[in-house]
């Protein structure tokens, strides 16, 4: 996003002659998500530039012009690095990490081989540059995995994620094993729902629950041609819980890696 909210934001503070603690408890907020929002690394929920009004007496500035996704673009043909701008910039932030996929192995776990294929598959397709830049930055993203314990993540994969061919067979056992070997080594947790399982309310779009030290935790949601960051309490709430009732549905970790194993093996890997 542009960063005129921010230096609004920082300016009006100026102007009231306060810190950034200063305004943090005026707003009922952290010092360092004032930092944050100033620096354009986030947008505040609804609450927060309401809270922020207050505490500045700037009417409903802030709230009225809390930057948004902007609606009017075509977002099948966006590049990817710039659709999820807003999410990605917390999830670097974030310290725990709850993905769901129903139809492709979430961003942050995607080989190269395996994030090129799914990309390929795009309608309209991607330009060649604009594919490179979605691959880079899916690989930039799961670098946050190269952090020995910070974010922890738990990855809910439905079946048809892994059964549902991307590309190839071999670039399927790839991605698959990547995912294993984090499990196995402590990295992530990974849970899967089985295909005779019942459906439930997360089935309609991937979804990723972001939770930080600073800060209420929010949702990310994806599907055709949609994508929506979710700040609003009440609906954090709500996704957090139909994450949860998925979850009661998915089998236990060790069974989770044994069925992902069994899948690659299907799709022809020989380790």
């Amino acid at each position: 996003m542009s960063n005129a909210y921010g230096e609004w934001l920082k300016a009006q503070r100026e102007a009231a002659g306060l810190t950034q603690q200063q305004l943090a408890e005026l707003a009922l907020m952290t010092r360092s998500h004032i930092s944050h929002i100033e620096a354009g690394r986030r947008v505040p929920s609804e609450e927060d530039a309401q809270r922020l009004d207050r505490a500045l007496g700037t009417g409903d500035v802030l709230t009225t012009f809390r930057p948004q996704e902007d609606d009017r673009k075509d977002s099948c043909r966006e590049p990817v690095a710039r659709k999820f701008q807003g999410a990605r910039k917390l999830e670097e932030q974030a310290t725990f990490i709850c993905e769901f996929a129903v139809a492709f192995f979430p961003g942050i776990l995607q080989t190269r081989r395996y994030a090129d294929a799914v990309l390929g598959a795009a309608f309209p397709p991607y330009s060649d540059e604009e594919r490179d830049e979605a691959v880079v930055s899916r690989l930039e993203r799961a670098k946050i995995l190269e952090r020995p314990t910070s974010p922890v993540v738990w990855a809910l994969l439905d079946e048809a994620v892994f059964r549902r061919v991307a590309g190839s067979p071999d670039i399927m056992a790839e991605q698959i094993m990547h995912v294993v070997r984090l499990a196995e080594r402590g990295r992530i947790r990974v849970h899967v729902l089985p295909l005779g399982g019942p459906i439930c309310t997360l089935h309609q779009s991937m979804v990723s629950l972001m939770y930080f030290a600073d800060q209420p935790p929010v949702a990310y949601s994806e599907g055709t041609k949609v994508a929506k960051l979710h700040d609003a309490p009440h609906l954090v709430e709500r996704i957090q819980g139909a994450y949860s009732l998925a979850m009661s549905d998915a089998l236990s970790l060790s069974e989770s890696v044994h069925v992902l194993r069994t899948a690659a093996k299907e799709h022809g890997y020989r380790g």
